[in-house]
């Protein structure tokens, strides 16, 4: 028996979406260099908002502000810079609904991510930083460990709040500032953030926030006034990154894409793994850098689990993100969709089995429905780049060391999932898979307490937890 779900719309009216915006440096919202951008809600492709774009000269005034407020704040008792960020996690606590409601507006994500998944953990990092404040002592990285100094962030448009937090939070801990750029197509809550920072009483030019596309950007992290560089986002742009940094004295953290294997041995709960197989690629769309977009399955159980899958995903709610039982939102943007398509179409072309389950997209707005992917090879363009979009590639294996191999058959090493029954198995899996990250019979679990990084072309570094406090101290 199939349920039927009544529209649950969340309201647009706890949010104030300002007609315009400008940049935030030194604690106060200013004019913009270049020509002003629309931000456009991706579900019905209305503009939201006017935001100003910061160009070279706005940056350089960014970075000033920070240097200048960083000999005032990092000078300050860790309990002190502790203050300040429990006090933004307890703001982002009370403002969480209007929070949740502008991500969802801004990104096209489902409130129901939003609301319950994205802002509590946005809260989370800050509570946790603002603990570690007066211990960096004890973190293990030297008696008497210093802040960097001015650092240059530059984050995706998936999780912007999120990664936000996951990248202001450890830097103000430790004495360092800020300048942020947050993507061209998800700039509001980053803005909001801005806001939350006045509101907390945080020193002007602790935080800065340039808004604009990839040249501000570029901008940020060539300014010889940066001493630290974090981004996450794609390979490409990593890559360039490390080029502009090479040879100098910055220090540098890339979170980059993935390819995750999400690996079913037979002996898995296949509920269980169904579960975490729907999660590990269609939330959030699956613009997830460590999606679970490879679903290696065991031979014996291959039938068995796609039937289940098949079934699980004809329950799916694809549609407007603003309601409470929407479980797949709108695509970011008609640049992403059309990479999804593309994509999509060049696994049919070399051969590979497309299913979807059949849904009503919306006339308006960016939207893919869910797509499962079988009988594909390993040289396949699906297995092999990042889709970034709810496309699922399904491959076997027979033995685990035949997982091993497929799964570490990617240039990425973000993330992988293992479902099984034995534990011995699962660290032999864990032990022999180059990812940064693996789950047991789970699939994108995040806690504040947990680092999290790649190897190879995913990166390097680690944000989250005690490791994440590393890439911004002098150690």
């Amino acid at each position: 028996m199939r349920f039927e779900y009544a529209p649950a719309p969340e309201s647009r009216d706890v949010v104030e979406i300002q007609p315009s915006y400008g940049l935030f440096i030194e604690g106060r919202f200013t004019d913009g260099g270049g020509a002003a951008f629309k931000t456009v809600n991706p579900a019905t492709e209305e503009t939201l908002a006017e935001v100003a774009r910061a160009d070279e000269a706005d940056v350089d005034r960014a970075v000033a502000a920070a240097r200048k407020a960083f000999g005032t704040w990092s000078a300050l008792p860790g309990a002190e810079r502790a203050k300040y960020l429990f006090r933004i996690a307890r703001i982002i606590q009370e403002r969480a609904r209007e929070l949740a409601v502008l991500e969802t507006l801004d990104n096209g994500k489902p409130i129901r991510e939003s609301r319950d998944v994205d802002v509590p953990l946005v809260a989370a990092h800050f509570f946790y930083y603002a603990g570690w404040a007066d211990k960096l002592a004890y973190a293990g990285f030297g008696p008497a460990p210093r802040p960097l100094g001015v650092a240059a962030q530059v984050i995706p448009w998936n999780f912007p709040l999120m990664m936000l937090a996951w990248k202001i939070a450890p830097a103000l801990a430790c004495g360092n500032t800020v300048v942020l750029k947050p993507a061209e197509t998800t700039p509001l809550t980053a803005l909001a953030f801005a806001e939350i920072c006045v509101q907390a009483g945080l020193p002007a030019g602790v935080v800065n926030i340039v808004t604009g596309p990839g040249a501000t950007g570029a901008a940020l992290v060539a300014h010889p006034g940066v001493d630290k560089v974090a981004f996450t986002g794609s390979t490409r742009v990593g890559r360039e990154i490390a080029r502009t940094v090479a040879g100098g004295r910055k220090k540098v953290t890339l979170e980059l894409g993935g390819k995750a294997a999400n690996i079913v041995f037979e002996d898995a709960p296949l509920d269980q793994a169904v579960e975490g197989i729907v999660n590990g690629i269609f939330f959030n769309q699956g613009h997830v850098c460590c999606a679970g977009s490879r679903l290696l399955v065991a031979e014996p159980i291959q039938d068995e689990l796609l039937a289940a899958l098949r079934r699980r995903l004809a329950t799916l709610r694809v549609g407007d993100p603003m309601d409470k039982n929407t479980d797949v939102g709108a695509i970011n943007s008609a640049a992403q969709l059309a990479r999804i398509t593309e994509l999509v179409e060049a696994g049919e072309a070399e051969g590979a089995t497309r299913w979807s389950p059949a849904c009503d997209l919306p006339e308006r707005g960016y939207w893919f429905a869910p797509t499962v992917f079988t009988g594909v090879a390993q040289s396949h363009r699906i297995a092999r780049e990042e889709v970034f979009g709810p496309v699922l590639s399904v491959l076997t294996f027979r033995t685990p060391a035949e997982a091993v191999e497929k799964a570490n058959n990617t240039p990425y090493g973000l993330s992988a999932g293992v479902w099984t029954e034995k534990g011995s198995r699962i660290l032999w899996m864990a032990d022999r898979l180059r990812a940064g990250v693996v789950w047991a019979n789970t699939f994108n679990r995040f806690d504040p307490v947990s680092p999290f990084g790649g190897y190879k072309e995913s990166g390097y570094g680690r944000e989250g937890g005690r490791h994440g406090l590393e890439a911004y101290l002098d150690v």
